[in-house]
């Protein structure tokens, strides 16, 4: 078919990070559902010794990083039962495809896990909004606030300041281009490759000249879910300096002038294709196997992945180059990412308390959090953790895309609504429906949703 946090504030967080650098999970996993209990082998120890209730309580897991791998879950999990050993985490796995939907289901069933990870436009904006989370209050001691970054603590909180989220790891979200491609065709000329930025005209003659070189699928708009749909947001809102909500966070402006441009000319451009058929996930397939030569979902844990070539190569070998999203201005935006713990409140005092433990634990406790963030692939929200990633060029490389976040709109109200209408909008815009008619619907919903929660 033809076709952020405040920015201020996640520098200064970015300051203090020194050299440690990552991208953020695009969504469309293929890891499968499934379900895991942790054996402990850790050394006896009594309840009271290790000052917490006998519990078993369920963790659900979103694909973050290594957090999507059962063989590095249980390994802190086999930590946290060396420490406590009464209290026991059966774990279960979600994509980015069908996660949610298994979450709501669960949630109206009466089964929801006890604990869940996953940034806050699910666990405040969607399932805090909803009232079915436990308040964290009670994590965020003063000692807390004053190491994870103010703008990671306001986005884990609602506008009454109850906290339902408590913080682990962020990044930022970027593209990536085939490199080896690019120069091929000669195109490697509008690309800053020390700063991993282009301009709009750069990045348009790029993929002009891919598809003047023979690659008729240079890129995609994908569009048959959410999954991954903060590549195709910023794609869209960068281009010529267009917004997805007002800075308050209080309605949705994607229907502005500059965002409808950017829309028609990816509508327009050869070689790109507003694709229905595929999410974020299927996209990354397509750009490593060699059929688009670009992604617009793309992070470090795709960077670093081996599956099919070593670390920033597709398959058949061709060089992954990591790119900011194209501007007018030179000064990208890049949507980015928290990622924490949320508790769901199933009316069980005590395996609130246990899963509390195991929060304090896994992303409080000086001797693990490290690892914790270390298993993510992503930066730490705290500054007391430091530069864990000292020495390691491709993390150290990654550091750059920091500097270029954005607004961290995900906790505007009506988010899950606004999700489903960004991709049904792009598929309208794909079938042939006017571009401002299609983003006037767009907009016109989310906001009703919007205004429904706030």
């Amino acid at each position: 078919m033809k076709k952020s946090i405040s920015r201020r504030s996640f520098l200064k967080a970015v300051g203090a990070l020194s050299a440690a650098g990552a991208l953020a999970a695009c969504g469309g996993s293929s890891t499968s559902t499934a379900a895991s209990t942790a054996s402990s082998a850790a050394p006896a120890a009594s309840a009271e010794a290790s000052g917490s209730a006998a519990a078993n309580i369920k963790l659900w897991t979103y694909p973050i990083g290594g957090w999507g791998k059962d063989e590095t879950v249980q390994e802190i999990i086999a930590s946290f039962n060396a420490k406590y050993p009464d209290i026991k985490v059966t774990v279960e796995y979600l994509d980015y495809t069908n996660g949610d939907d298994q979450v709501n289901t669960a949630i109206e069933g009466g089964s929801a896990p006890d604990l869940i990870m996953e940034g806050p436009e699910r666990l405040v904006a969607n399932w805090g909004a909803k009232g079915v989370m436990a308040p964290l209050n009670d994590l965020w001691t003063d000692d807390a606030k004053k190491d994870i970054y103010e703008s990671v603590e306001s986005a884990c909180k609602n506008d009454a300041g109850d906290y339902y989220e408590y913080p682990l790891c962020m990044t930022a979200h970027c593209m990536a281009v085939n490199m080896t491609k690019v120069k091929e065709v000669g195109a490697d000329k509008y690309i800053n490759t020390d700063t991993h930025t282009w301009s709009t005209d750069d990045f348009l003659a790029t993929v002009d000249a891919l598809y003047k070189g023979g690659y008729e699928n240079v890129a995609a708009i994908y569009c048959s879910g959410q999954g991954g749909d903060q590549g195709t947001r910023a794609i869209i809102n960068n281009m010529y300096g267009g917004t997805f909500t007002d800075a308050a966070h209080t309605k949705y402006t994607a229907d502005s002038a500059e965002n409808i441009k950017a829309i028609q000319t990816l509508h327009d451009a050869d070689g790109i294709n507003f694709d229905a058929s595929i999410n974020g996930g299927e996209e990354i397939t397509l750009f490593r196997n060699g059929t688009l030569q670009m992604a617009f979902c793309w992070n470090i844990a795709q960077q670093l992945n081996t599956d099919n070539n070593d670390a920033g190569l597709t398959n058949s070998g061709d060089e992954i180059f990591p790119m900011a999203f194209p501007t007018a201005s030179g000064d990208p935006k890049l949507c980015g990412g928290i990622w924490g713990f949320g508790i769901f409140n199933n009316g069980d005092d005590a395996k609130i308390e246990a899963a509390k433990t195991f929060i304090d634990f896994i992303a409080a406790d000086p001797d693990q959090v490290g690892a914790s963030v270390l298993a993510s692939t992503y930066f730490p929200v705290r500054a007391s953790v430091g530069d864990i990633y000292a020495g390691n060029e491709i993390m150290s490389e990654y550091s750059k895309f920091m500097n270029y976040l954005g607004d961290y709109y995900q906790i505007t109200p009506g988010w899950a609504t606004a999700r489903t209408e960004w991709w049904n909008m792009l598929q309208r815009v794909g079938t042939g429906e006017d571009v401002t008619t299609a983003v006037k619907t767009f907009c016109d919903n989310a906001n009703a949703a919007a205004a429904a929660e706030a």
